[in-house]
């Protein structure tokens, strides 16, 4: 589990195919950043830009996951160098910051718009319809394993197809100190969806014929 906190922008460094070529997979090999790694063993999870890997190599501040073709081709943002949103799994100890978070992305949105207001950012995804029954007013998503809040939401047709566009605002801080800095009208970013949502949608649709 995890709060989407970030708590270190870290780079990819190489992509390497796994054995058996790309189909199989790739190997990221990434510098941690600030990310101290003193206490992550192998084995331990690590989210990159909101998904949950495994490490299974650690040299210094540096790590090593192996991401699954089916991880890639659901994801975006872990097929190429660059940097991305690093946050160890929580442990009990810690505070929860943000809200619950379980490191497996739901979908993949577009940034329909990124641009300043004042002194803060307003962030509009257009995401995929499936996933609007579990976005709400003032209710958690996590873009990239940040967790933030959903200022306005609806549903509406864009491209010839159905959308949940929402809106939320950047504050300098979280501009500052994670990779939604970079992002561009058009950008592809990782979505999950409010854990709590998740099983209360499941909860009210038990049943039905």
């Amino acid at each position: 589990m995890f709060t989407g906190i970030v708590a270190a922008v870290g780079t990819i460094k190489q992509v390497k195919p796994l054995a058996g070529g790309l189909d199989a997979g790739v190997r990221l090999e990434i510098d941690a950043g600030g990310l101290p790694l003193g206490d992550v063993a192998l084995g331990d999870s690590i989210a990159i830009n909101g998904a949950c890997m495994t490490v299974v190599e650690k040299d210094g501040n540096a790590f090593a996951v192996d991401v699954s073709r089916e991880s890639l081709n659901r994801t975006a943002g872990l097929d190429a160098p660059g940097e991305v949103n690093l946050e160890k799994a929580l442990t009990l100890a810690e505070r929860l910051g943000g809200h619950l978070v379980s490191g497996h992305v739901d979908g993949l949105g577009v940034v329909h718009s990124f641009q300043p207001i004042g002194e803060s950012y307003e962030l509009v995804v257009d995401a995929p319809q499936e996933l609007a029954k579990f976005l709400a007013y003032k209710g958690s998503v996590v873009v990239n394993g940040v967790s933030l809040t959903v200022n306005r939401v609806e549903d509406l047709e864009a491209k010839g197809a159905r959308v949940c566009r929402f809106s939320i605002n950047l504050i300098p801080h979280t501009i500052a100190v994670t990779t939604l800095k970079h992002l561009h009208a058009g950008a592809k970013v990782n979505l999950e969806i409010d854990l709590i949502a998740r099983y209360v949608e499941r909860m009210l649709s038990a049943g039905r014929t």
